[in-house]
């Protein structure tokens, strides 16, 4: 009976081994799906945000992608189709967008945000500093604390 088992298992294990396949191009021309790729990798998952439109397994990224084999077949250029996503979904969507008063908290966000950071942390280190340093000793407190010092240990 294990045997039998066994036997059943390794079957279906080869069978699904033969089944699969490598998935093949969605452009029938290994040309468009090149160009698509390339032009899906300047562009943004809207779904995943952080994967590239190409990378992306969503069913919107699916759908985008389709849309842009599509726009390749009618001849548009690279650029008009960067522009029709740019158009439809915003300046978000691409992974650089241009230089713009619109986008300038994209660029420099994250500078702003560091000299922020590094700001916060010497005023910081600077209040701590004074804090441990302790107010300073007077003249009689410096005269007392050296008599103390010189006392005979009994």
């Amino acid at each position: 009976m294990k045997l039998h088992s066994l036997l059943v298992c390794i079957a279906l294990i080869c069978s699904g081994i033969v089944a699969a396949k490598e998935a093949a191009p969605m452009a029938a021309d290994l040309a468009i799906e090149k160009r698509m790729v390339a032009i899906s990798e300047e562009l943004r998952c809207l779904v995943c945000q952080n994967e590239s439109l190409s990378g992306s397994h969503a069913e919107l990224a699916q759908d985008l992608r389709r849309e842009i084999r599509k726009m390749i077949g009618e001849g548009k250029t690279d650029q008009e189709i960067l522009d029709f996503m740019v158009a439809r979904y915003g300046d978000f969507v691409r992974y650089r967008p241009p230089m713009k008063p619109t986008t300038w908290l994209l660029w420099a966000g994250p500078f702003v945000l560091l000299a922020g950071g590094i700001g916060a942390l010497i005023a910081f280190l600077r209040r701590r500093a004074k804090e441990a340093a302790g107010p300073a000793l007077s003249e009689e407190e410096h005269r007392r604390a050296a008599a103390l010092l010189d006392q005979p240990k009994s």
